[in-house]
């Protein structure tokens, strides 16, 4: 069923990130932050934004605007974000 699925999924996405997937582990973020997780989340989408997932930067920006992460999470994704972008250049 659904449940299994997303349990597969999960299990994947986590192998992915550990591979360095980018995608995968802001999934997992995407996740944790549906079970209430929310220093997991933040964790996982910060290691996203500062390799340029701008997903990531966003998904932190509204966690901030909703008090579930600190001003410091916010601003360390953002800079990392924008390094990585820059680095693109």
């Amino acid at each position: 069923g659904v449940e299994q699925d997303m349990a597969k999924a999960i299990q994947f996405w986590g192998k992915a990130a550990m591979r360095g997937h980018v995608e995968g582990r802001h999934n997992l973020g995407i996740i944790e932050g549906e079970k209430g997780n929310w220093d997991r989340a933040a964790r996982h989408l910060l290691i996203s934004a500062k390799v340029g997932y701008k997903a990531s930067v966003e998904r932190i920006k509204q966690m901030y605007m909703g008090g579930l992460t600190t001003k410091g999470q916010y601003t360390e994704a953002l800079k990392g974000y924008q390094d990585a972008a820059e680095e693109m250049k």
